[in-house]
């Protein structure tokens, strides 16, 4: 209790803990961004062997977890010492190159851990010492994961995806964002209104528009954000959209642009949302509906 009441009492503290530990934990979410989908198309392999009877063929692909085999260099294959793991700075120290080949590292990690760090401080430093808080850490880190494995492979992991409505629902029961009945409503709605939404536009089109990972994600940000806050979340992520659409198709120069992954827009909106959602509603509400 002492310690907790220290916490609580010195914010610079506590907010410098949060800051040392979320550079940890972006580091860790680039071993998920880059594993996770291995494993998942390592796993999909061999239910296929399995399914064609080739389940005695030996797999193609590398055996991991997000565990072993351990951090190592993707060009050369030789594992990385300790201090070659230090967040940010090691990446500083060896200008960007791997200690033994010296081949490029990508300015992904460094990345990924600096908008981890930032991110997670300010969540800190909005919500303080409380539990708020410690469920927008793991908001954030959920969200920042499945970034950028959709800008990758287009692609919203279940096991990201359902991990935060159970999360969302949870912390609902002790109404830390919203209370459960906000969150039950916020879920079924978050997915009806993507799943209707494609339905007509494949009706209509004949083609796909969004993914199910899609649906799972809005879903997830009503269980923990509260169906209220839906509406901005699909505006904003709409609007976040369109910019760098158009701003895509206007460095490629082409009037049709390549499909885009809508998860990161998500992930922006409802971090958002999380922040001002509430000063966003009530501000709109006084702006446009004045008592």
């Amino acid at each position: 209790m002492d310690i907790i009441n220290f916490l609580a009492e010195h914010n610079h503290i506590f907010l410098l803990i949060v800051a040392g530990l979320s550079l940890l934990i972006g580091s860790f979410l680039n071993v998920v961004i880059y594993r996770l989908p291995q494993m998942m198309r390592s796993q999909w392999n061999q239910e296929c062997r399995e399914y064609l009877g080739l389940k005695n063929l030996p797999a193609d692909d590398e055996k991991l977890n997000l565990y072993l085999p351990y951090s190592h260099c993707t060009q050369c294959k030789t594992p990385l010492k300790p201090w070659h793991n230090i967040p940010v700075i090691s990446y500083l120290v060896l200008g960007g190159k791997c200690a033994f080949c010296r081949a490029s590292i990508s300015l992904r990690y460094p990345l990924v851990e600096l908008i981890c760090c930032i991110a997670s401080v300010y969540v800190a430093w909005r919500f303080g010492f409380s539990w708020q808080t410690a469920g927008g850490l793991i908001f954030t880190w959920i969200a920042i994961t499945l970034t950028f494995i959709d800008l990758d492979h287009h692609l919203l992991p279940d096991q990201l995806t359902l991990l935060l409505i159970w999360v969302g629902l949870f912390l609902s029961i002790f109404s830390i964002f919203v209370n459960s009945h906000t969150a039950i409503i916020g879920a079924i709605a978050g997915y009806l209104i993507f799943a209707v939404t494609q339905g007509l536009f494949h009706l209509a089109t004949g083609k796909v528009g969004m993914g199910q990972g899609d649906f799972k994600f809005l879903a997830a940000l009503g269980a923990l954000l509260g169906w209220q806050q839906l509406p901005v979340v699909i505006l904003l992520s709409s609007i976040i959209g369109l910019i760098f659409g158009l701003t895509q198709m206007a460095i490629k120069h082409q009037l049709k642009s390549n499909p885009l992954p809508f998860g990161p827009y998500l992930a922006i909106a409802g971090w958002i949302c999380l922040i001002w959602g509430n000063d966003i509603v009530n501000l709109y509400l006084h702006t446009f509906m004045p008592v």
